[in-house]
Parts: C-alpha cells; sequence; structure tokens
C-alpha cells in the first residue's frame, strides 16, 4: 500500500477544490519553473531550480532528462539521492485528485537509481537505492534496494540477490 494521506472533500470532485488544498500563486510559480526546468539542457541548472524555488531534495550528481514532469502542486514532498538518473518524459506525482477525496504522498527515490523513459511514479512510493526501473513502468508500490523492476503493472523482474547472482554468472561468462 502507498503511504498517502487522504482528504474527504464533500459535494463536487476534489480537482474542483484544487486551490482550497494548494495556493494559487504557488502552482503558477511551480509550473513556469518545472516547464523552463523540462527544456533546460544543463542538468547543475535544473537541479539549482528544483532546490531553490521548488523546495525538492535533490542529491549531487542527479541527473534529471529531457521533459521529466515533476508534481505541480506539490513539488517538495519528492526526494531524489544521490547519481540517480530520471528517464526522458517521466512523471513524479506527489498527489492525486480522486472524486471523493484528494491524496498526498512523499515520493521517495534512493541514491544511484536508474528509471527509464516514460515512467510513471505515483504519491506515496519509496524506490530504494541501485533500483532499476524500466522504461515505461508505473511505479504504483515500493521497489526494494537493488531490484528491477517493469510493467504495467508493475512486477519484480529480479531482487537484489538475483540481480548479484546474475552478474557473477556474467563475469564468469565473459571473463
Amino acid at each position: 500500500m502507498r503511504r498517502t494521506k487522504r482528504y474527504r472533500v464533500e459535494g463536487v470532485n476534489s480537482l474542483w477544490h484544487v486551490y482550497k488544498t494548494v495556493p494559487f500563486w504557488k502552482v503558477v510559480k511551480n509550473f513556469v519553473c518545472i516547464q523552463i526546468a523540462r527544456y533546460l539542457p544543463i542538468l547543475s541548472w535544473k537541479n539549482c531550480i528544483y532546490r531553490n524555488f521548488l523546495r525538492m531534495k535533490v542529491g549531487n550528481h542527479t541527473s534529471f532528462a529531457l521533459m521529466v514532469m515533476l508534481d505541480i502542486m506539490y513539488p517538495e514532498k519528492i526526494r531524489v539521492g544521490q547519481n540517480s538518473v530520471i528517464g526522458y518524459n517521466t512523471t513524479i506525482l506527489s498527489h492525486e485528485y480522486l472524486i471523493k477525496e484528494y491524496r498526498l504522498g512523499e515520493v521517495d527515490i534512493g541514491d544511484n537509481v536508474m528509471i527509464g523513459a516514460n515512467c510513471t511514479i505515483l504519491p506515496g512510493v519509496k524506490i530504494g537505492d541501485s533500483a532499476v526501473v524500466a522504461a515505461g513502468t508505473v511505479v504504483h508500490k515500493d521497489v526494494s534496494s537493488g531490484s528491477f523492476v517493469a510493467g504495467n503493472p508493475m512486477r519484480v523482474i529480479y531482487t537484489k540477490e538475483e540481480m548479484e547472482d546474475r552478474a557473477k554468472n556474467d563475469h564468469f561468462l565473459n571473463p
């Protein structure tokens, strides 16, 4: 189960109440910053925008590829560790607006994580250190450290232990 906090709403759907849940000018500022960073080719400048204007926690040498889309309403709930790669056109969400409620959840991406292109990471998940997320994966639950996951729905392809065994065997096959 994802770690999200639920907030009930009355009447119309929760997205209709959006500016009761997050200030309008915060959304405008976040939108402008994220759109600039999506196309910015200088990785250190992207990280500077994310850290200083969006209040995200971004580790050293982390790379956000072109067109990565961060949560516009709550980017400060996203943490990405050191030396990780977030692939082209990946979306990282820390909120979800539903009919009768909205949910908020921290997204915690560890160190040395590889996230392939066109992934979607949902609110309230943790991706452990040295995990690999294949392109096109919808991350709807936690990913343990060192695991390789893929698909929609996401499934574990290799655990950390299986990856280590595979690396040892590859070493013997290809000295």
